[in-house]
């Protein structure tokens, strides 16, 4: 392989640069980046933070809408509307198939909205793409608000998934590649608290709703995500592009200019090994893999990439994700009037809220592995005590009833503060910069196609004219959350404190997961990996 690129890092100088050069400027860049504390990474890095946050902040409405529907089943005025009197106790209820189909729309639109968002972002970047999707939604939103039937409501709910599909890549990938070594875990987690943040304010709009008589009291939760898009237009039109865009389409001078703007605290010499270390390492994924197509995810070192990014989102939703989604209708399914259901449900996420910001405490001192693994056994043990109190709750004690619900707030909290947005950060962290995109996208559709699935299984589950499991579903989560627990103990490396050039390194090298946090990478080591493979 040849030890020279032609590079126009700056047009102000020499047209042509040696690699030499650009290896020692970036090793210049690794240790001033390994060196740098959170504190003065928010000083040099507050202009990039500002933006990271601004595009983390479209996934508040598709976090809304995955709450909104879950829990308008549990609202009078809705289910009057929409469903059928069932009789009895059960009173008005939406069919289980109908339950399925419309919390699982949006899912299957933004299934399609992953793939579509590698190929806008490949196209056009970050700043026009999440643009773009933004000006499309408005008009969707006024189909679900205004919505005549349950065909007319699932057609808006598929529709309006497609932008929310783009938004869940686009927001976690442009945060891990805008913001330095030291801010990705936090910044990237922020996508996280957006979807707490989401759910947050669903539940306040749904306890108010719970209060407005007629068709209002369910158009109106629909209407207020129409207040997001005058906020995020004008503020994402003049968002910087990602730097690691433009190095990837080789327009350096420009990738040198958004890093004066994102980090106008820095002088100019560092401006110019901060590209100097993304050319570095887009120029070593190059080397190890040249292609940058979705089945590239599944070739050679980045097929054990994809496979952690995928497993690690996806456990998401099997450790019993879904059963929170369906807070306020569990809570009423399991006896407690519907006030005090959606009451229940605002404390849910006030919790989860909280959870989340304890999250970025833990991240400072502890590794993603070791949160992961801690997380997801209390997690699991938590499932089993929602399906013990069920069965007491059965049988005539209505004290469980409440602790139920408590230990659901508990739950809640726990995987906000660990699985939940820990997911996130090790994504970000995990998948290579060429592939970020697809690697990114087909973690998201494969967790879309497992909300699907188990989003369908929950109403069946949780409907009194169905199964009515209630609570004793979470044995059912408690066993699959148990395997993705075993998974993770053997395939789940540890990246903290870890650039994107010494994971591609470690991949490359084939280190096992349990050796990651201790393997140390020798100087040049990009090039010993090249010289192993030239040979």
């Amino acid at each position: 392989m040849s030890e020279k690129v032609d590079l126009q890092v700056d047009l102000e100088q020499d047209e042509s640069t040696t690699w030499n050069q650009v290896r020692v400027e970036a090793d210049r860049e690794e240790d001033w980046q390994h060196n740098l504390t959170i504190w003065q990474a928010l000083k040099i890095y507050k202009t990039a933070v500002f933006w990271s946050v601004v595009a983390s902040f479209c996934i508040v409405q598709e976090a809304y809408d995955t709450l909104l529907l879950g829990s308008l089943f549990a609202l009078p005025a809705f289910k009057q509307h929409f469903g059928y009197n069932a009789g009895g106790k059960a009173g008005y209820q939406i069919s289980a198939a109908w339950q399925a189909g419309l919390g699982q729309g949006a899912n299957i639109g933004s299934l399609m909205g992953v793939f579509l968002g590698a190929f806008l972002v490949d196209r056009f970047g970050y700043k026009y793409s999440i643009l773009g999707n933004l000006i499309v939604l408005a008009p969707i939103i006024a189909l679900v608000t205004f919505a005549p039937n349950l065909g007319a409501l699932l057609a808006g709910e598929i529709l309006s998934g497609i932008p929310w599909g783009v938004f869940s890549t686009l927001a976690e990938a442009y945060a891990s590649e805008i913001c330095p070594q030291s801010l990705r875990g936090y910044l990237t987690i922020f996508v996280n608290l957006c979807w707490v943040l989401g759910h947050f304010i669903g539940a306040g709009v749904l306890r108010a709703a719970n209060d407005i008589t007629g068709k209002w009291s369910y158009r109106m939760p629909f209407a207020v995500q129409w207040v997001w898009i005058p906020l995020l237009v004008p503020l994402m039109a003049f968002a910087p592009e990602s730097p690691y865009w433009f190095v990837r389409k080789g327009k350096l001078s420009k990738a040198e200019r958004t890093v004066r703007r994102i980090a106008p605290a820095a002088d100019q010499d560092r401006v110019h090994e901060i590209v100097s270390s993304m050319v570095r390492t887009n120029q070593f994924e190059k080397d190890v893999t040249a292609g940058t197509t979705f089945a590239d995810c599944f070739r050679g070192v980045n097929r054990r990439r994809t496979e952690i990014s995928c497993v690690v989102w996806t456990t998401q939703i099997l450790c019993g994700l879904q059963f929170a989604n369906y807070s306020t209708y569990f809570f009423q399914q399991a006896g407690l009037p519907t006030v005090y259901s959606f009451d229940m449900t605002i404390g849910l996420y006030a919790a989860a809220f909280v959870g989340t910001c304890l999250s970025w405490v833990l991240l400072n001192y502890f590794g993603r592995r070791k949160i992961w693994l801690s997380g997801l056994s209390c997690l699991v043990v938590g499932q089993i005590l929602i399906g013990v109190l069920s069965v007491v709750a059965d049988k005539g004690h209505t004290g469980a009833r409440w602790a139920q619900a408590g230990l659901m707030i508990g739950w809640l909290f726990t995987y906000d503060m660990t699985v939940g947005p820990l997911a996130y950060a090790i994504v970000g962290e995990t998948s290579s910069t060429r592939l970020r995109n697809k690697t990114v996208g087909l973690a998201r559709a494969s967790y879309n196609v497992f909300s699907i699935c188990f989003g369908v299984l929950m109403p069946y589950a949780l409907n009194p004219t169905k199964w009515n499991w209630a609570g004793k579903t979470g044995f059912f989560w408690a066993g699959i959350g148990s395997l993705c627990l075993v998974w993770a103990y053997f395939r789940l490396p540890e990246l903290k404190d870890r650039s994107f050039l010494e994971a591609d390194i470690m991949f490359t090298r084939g280190v096992p997961a349990r050796k990651f946090r201790t393997y140390v990478i020798e100087a040049n080591a990009d090039k010993h990996v090249r010289e192993v493979l030239d040979k």
